[in-house]
């Protein structure tokens, strides 16, 4: 246990300092500009940073541990896609942009409706992956196979939408691609930073009974664990992070699939380290490319395009080396 608390406050050293990094202004006056800058435009990238990393990492490590499987991952077996779909659509339909989300008060009920709406697309997804996997005979690699399936189809959809969006439209769907830090403000993020903060840590508390799943539906069964009743919550949990951070910064890439990955090699597979130490590996990785961008592009690049040029070499290694 004091191990486990070393290694907690060595994250959470490195996720602070990283911060410190981002906030830290070009000189050190804090004249009038600067403290707008700090408090109206990086601060919201911070937390919307924080928030995104900590529930994509959390909610992936404990969908492999649900699946018994390594490659799972919100982006890979379709959740997020389900989540990017109902938003890109409802952006669509209701004619407004990213750019005046939370400013225009007749456009205010976006902030409530989008977290929704991409919870509902992600639960949905969710469940028609979960279904069409057992009517193929219920193997986990069914589950994946399915996954991607409904992936491609609602990425297809999107699709679609950009060939009837208006130019006016196109950014905005464009940003559930590819995903952004830079489009939230302090009233979408007092709607999904409180939710994501209590989702997580409810998942903080299922670790015991991830634990067990390690062993088996069986094995969780006989100690304790109402199996069925637990999938459906860790489902609604793993749904709801991810819908909250497609709503707040698009679909990411890769970073759910190698974050816990790398925590389970050097840390053992406790989910009581786990879920808690990738909630804090995932928060510095999206600090990170908010540093990139902020220092050192000279463009605001997408944030899926650097999370996926970093993810995807760490990935062909992590194969290359046959850790799975």
């Amino acid at each position: 246990m004091h191990q486990a608390n070393r290694f907690t406050l060595i994250y959470l050293g490195v996720l602070c300092v990283l911060a410190g990094v981002y906030l830290l202004p070009p000189s050190l006056t804090f004249n009038e500009l600067e403290r707008y800058i700090l408090v109206h435009l990086k601060l919201p990238v911070l937390i919307t940073a924080i928030t995104v990393g900590a529930s994509i990492a959390a909610a992936s490590a404990a969908l492999q541990v649900l699946l018994r499987n390594p490659l799972a991952d919100p982006g890979i077996i379709g959740i997020s896609s389900g989540a990017s779909l109902f938003a890109a659509a409802f952006i669509l339909l209701s004619g407004t942009s990213l750019a005046t989300l939370g400013l225009s008060p007749e456009w205010q009920i976006n902030v409530y409706a989008l977290p929704v709406l991409c919870f509902v697309g992600a639960l949905l997804s969710s469940l028609l992956i979960f279904k069409l996997a057992k009517w193929m005979g219920g193997s986990i690699s069914s589950v994946i196979l399915s996954g991607i399936a409904i992936s491609t189809v609602c990425s297809a959809l999107v699709g679609w939408m950009f060939l009837v969006a208006p130019p006016t439209q196109l950014q905005s769907l464009t940003f559930w691609l590819m995903g952004s830090l830079n489009n939230t403000t302090w009233l979408t993020l007092a709607v999904a930073g409180p939710l994501a903060l209590v989702a997580t840590a409810f998942l903080l508390r299922c670790a015991g009974p991830l634990n067990q799943m390690y062993l088996g539906e069986q094995t969780a069964q006989l100690s304790g664990v109402d199996v069925k009743r637990f999938n459906k919550r860790m489902l609604v949990l793993i749904a709801l992070l991810v819908g909250i951070s497609v709503s707040i910064a698009g679909s990411i890439a890769f970073l759910g699939l190698l974050v816990p990955h790398f925590i389970r090699r050097l840390h053992g597979n406790d989910n009581r380290m786990v879920l808690l130490l990738s909630a804090f590996v995932g928060a510095s990785v999206m600090i990170m490319c908010a540093i990139i961008n902020s220092h050192f592009a000279s463009i605001t690049l997408p944030i899926s395009m650097l999370t996926a040029t970093i993810g995807a070499p760490l990935f062909i290694y992590v194969l290359s080396r046959k850790a799975f």
